[in-house]
């Protein structure tokens, strides 16, 4: 298969120039993954990223008081979880947002601000189910911010912690396993057979791909999320070893050799489990009939292997380093894949050898 074959843009009828270049502009990966979706999943999928990425970048622009970022937030959720939200709501919405777009300061994130009041009629467009299924997600991710927000949103002053293993998992359901969920849910209603596995196993392991995919995340930013007062990693957890969140966050700055060499057991289970995760994601995306389906869906899952595998070379000192896939491993999986190389076999080969478990 060509390139220009299966990358190319299956047209779509509600998004607008404008609007697919503010996608574009605040992911390029996932403006990749929309281009490969069937036509019929481009929209949805698209405006429910759209609006995360809005309600996220609220969350997380920590510069700006944390009360006026909870109004906004919860304005946002307001509107974009009830069909019936006034004319005064969309008001005050786009009033805030065009105030809050003024104060950002990445142009990709000011300009998705600014075309938030566009975005949102958008929902409208789309039939009443996925209406509902964009709503319901999005109801979801906002919860999940909005309990970040509530515990880490005083800033780097102090360390907080979540508490439990539950709350991990709740946490990373919400953000990021409904989402698989929402993604199973549209391809249910929109390709009739489109996957070789019955739909419920299909919600489950889409719901686990989230959620290790998120997992990913936490351990991949530690450092970062460290020096921003967010610990992800459980106190139960880390006192299981006889570590807190402090000790975490100072190794993360000194590398402590103790500290580290202590971490070692947990960040291995820790990585165990999400490679477990992005394994029920990689068996999601090989059970997809739809070429390009498959291939938008498989994308995650190797990237996140190779991460994995990267991270488990770093060891527990990539709490003092960022790792990440370099750009020119990116480019050699995306020239096999767009060669030829995505078909189930072919893709389980390379998840198999991105992993570590063959020779390169």
């Amino acid at each position: 298969m060509h390139i220009t074959t299966l990358f190319e843009r299956k047209k779509h009828s509600v998004m607008s120039t404008t609007q697919r270049q503010i996608l574009r502009g605040v992911s390029r990966s996932f403006d990749l993954t929309i281009r490969l979706l069937p036509g019929t999943l481009q929209a949805p999928v698209a405006i429910a990223y759209l609006l995360a990425r809005a309600t996220d970048t609220v969350a997380d622009t920590t510069t700006l008081p944390l009360a006026e970022r909870q109004v906004l937030l919860d304005l946002m959720t307001k509107v974009i979880t009830a069909p019936d939200a006034s004319a005064e709501h969309h008001s005050e919405l786009a009033r805030l947002t065009q105030a809050f777009a003024a104060q950002q300061t990445d142009p990709h994130e000011r300009a998705l601000m600014q075309a938030l009041p566009q975005c949102l009629p958008l929902l409208q467009t789309l039939g009443e189910a996925d209406q509902a299924s964009v709503r319901l997600v999005l109801s979801h991710i906002t919860q999940g911010q909005q309990q970040d927000m509530a515990r880490f949103g005083h800033g780097p002053q102090t360390i907080q912690a979540l508490n439990t293993e539950t709350e991990l998992a709740n946490y990373t359901w919400l953000v990021a396993g409904c989402v698989g969920e929402f993604w199973t849910e549209l391809c249910g209603r929109h390709l009739p057979g489109y996957a070789r596995l019955p739909q419920a196993e299909m919600m489950h392991i889409g719901r686990q791909y989230g959620m290790g995919l998120q997992r990913l995340n936490i351990v991949r930013d530690v450092g970062a999320d460290l020096a921003a007062g967010r610990c992800y990693w459980p106190v139960e957890t880390l006192a299981s070893v006889g570590l807190t969140p402090h000790m975490l966050a100072h190794a993360a700055q000194t590398g402590h050799t103790e500290t580290l060499q202590k971490m070692a057991p947990l960040y291995t289970q820790w990585l165990d489990r999400t490679q477990a995760q992005l394994a029920d994601g990689m068996r999601y995306a090989l059970a997809l009939k739809p070429l390009r389906l498959r291939v938008a869906t498989a994308l995650p899952a190797l990237i996140g292997a190779r991460t994995v595998a990267l991270l488990r070379q770093a060891g527990p000192s990539a709490l003092t380093q960022r790792v990440k896939m370099p750009r020119h491993e990116m480019r050699r999986l995306m020239w096999h894949i767009t060669v030829g190389w995505a078909s189930p076999s072919a893709l389980e080969s390379q998840f198999r050898q991105l992993s570590g478990d063959t020779p390169a």
